[in-house]
């Protein structure tokens, strides 16, 4: 494909001549399984929210507000969090992030009350705001930029084979013992899981002369704050994002729920039919980096390899959604449902590596930080909206065709909105311009 060449383009070759460490994959693989824990530990309140229903004698709409809750410091957490890693190593500032995630879910293993469920779900939100954030920052540290997308998504891919694991172990451990026991079993996942990272995380090891070479010919400056958050890449991706989280969210919060109490099927089942999601998630997640990294590789322009594509996903996502609600029970309302919950997920990793190709690395944690805490202003609403249309119907499934229906069309309208703004070689261009016009 013949191409005009631009600043962006022109970092590609050099780098690519370089090896990438081995070493840089072993934190990916360590990384990938620190979102699995993370989405596990969001999920589990989806696949018990029946037992916990009853068992606490709580209303639907305050189940609604108690995953909301979860939320209410999650953006409070990515900022301060976010802002925390140009001052604090990587390694020990995602370990400290495990440790209160699982002193969190400690109160969980016995008998509690409502508002002390809640509490720790608030505790934990703030603790989980910049966990994407950071690792997605700590991986691209250890690749060049054209090959970031792909080990982007398989950190991605984690937040999807979280719950895809977790959906028929803890379901099982669920009906076999109770809800609290899968707290336990997430605690103790957590602790292994730091003891490795403190043996084997490190930090990224200083930009090479070809990475800083391929930094200068990108022309990627650091540029103030004021500018990076008005950049149309910046902004367009702010937009995506936030309308792809309304439906992470539900997947997590209410997609069990609506599968056993709206359409009606049995606990194992339930188990089984949300891994579908999931799965579909953590292959298309990887896939969607591996185009975006061979499309940029042969001169695509980075506003099709990073926002059209992060765009299409979010888009084809909220048209199934639609879709879905307007279908009776059975196998393609399920394909629906999957595409749904799907290809959204399969968005984040392109659409932060957009980020990546526009924001120094030295402002690039805090700029994903504030990306983060923006978006899960959305796992704030979500929940509760959703919970509304539940209990506000006259009967549970039209207040979830109603919900759903809904965050379809804000999706594909969304997400179609936001993929023009997202053009990394122009902002690229222009920030640069801004800088040295200022520096004169």
């Amino acid at each position: 494909m013949s191409h005009t060449p631009n600043a962006l383009d022109e970092a590609v070759a050099p780098a690519s001549a370089h090896r990438v460490p081995g070493r840089a994959w072993l934190i990916a693989a360590l990384l990938f399984v620190f979102m699995l824990l993370n989405f596990a530990d969001k999920a589990v309140l989806g696949f018990a929210g029946v037992p916990i229903q009853e068992d606490l004698g709580i209303t639907p709409q305050q189940f609604g507000l108690l995953q909301s809750a979860f939320f209410w410091l999650f953006a409070v957490g990515a900022v301060v969090l976010g802002a925390l890693s140009s001052r604090i190593g990587l390694r020990w500032l995602l370990a400290c992030l495990m440790l209160v995630w699982v002193l969190t879910m400690v109160p969980l293993f016995g008998p509690l009350s409502f508002g002390l469920l809640l509490a720790c779900r608030i505790v934990l939100g703030f603790a989980e705001g910049p966990a994407f954030a950071l690792a997605t920052h700590a991986v691209h540290s250890w690749f060049p930029p054209e090959k970031r997308a792909l080990p982007g998504a398989v950190v991605t891919a984690g937040a999807s084979v979280g719950p895809l694991l977790a959906a028929p172990v803890l379901t099982w451990v669920i009906v076999t013992w109770s809800w609290h026991a899968a707290f336990g079993v997430l605690a103790a996942a957590g602790v292994v899981w730091t003891v490795v990272w403190a043996l084997l995380g490190k930090e990224a090891p200083a930009p090479s002369a070809a990475n800083a070479s391929s930094l200068q010919n990108a022309r990627v400056v650091e540029a103030p704050y004021r500018l990076l958050f008005t950049t149309g890449t910046v902004v367009g991706i702010a937009l995506l994002t936030f309308f792809s989280y309304w439906s992470t969210t539900l997947k997590i919060a209410w997609l069990p729920v609506y599968l056993s109490d709206g359409l009606g099927y049995d606990t194992i089942t339930t188990g089984r039919l949300v891994m579908l999601p999931y799965a579909v998630a953590a292959v298309a997640a990887i896939g969607s980096g591996l185009l975006s990294n061979r499309l940029t590789s042969r001169g695509v322009p980075r506003r099709i390899s990073r926002g059209l594509l992060a765009g299409g996903l979010v888009v084809v996502s909220g048209l199934s959604m639609f879709a879905f609600t307007v279908l009776p029970a059975g196998m393609a309302q399920m394909l629906f449902i999957t595409l749904a919950f799907s290809c959204n997920s399969a968005a984040y990793a392109v659409a932060f590596t957009a980020v990546a190709d526009v924001v120094h690395p030295r402002k690039r944690g805090p700029v994903m930080g504030v990306l983060v805490a923006f978006y899960s202003l959305a796992g704030v609403i979500a929940p509760l909206v959703l919970g509304h249309f539940v209990g506000i119907a006259a009967d549970k499934i039209t207040g979830y065709g109603h919900g759903f229906a809904l965050t379809g069309i804000l999706m594909a309208v969304g997400g179609a909105a936001a993929t023009f703004l997202v053009r990394p070689e122009q902002d690229v261009a222009r920030l640069a311009a801004r800088v040295e016009g200022d520096a004169r």
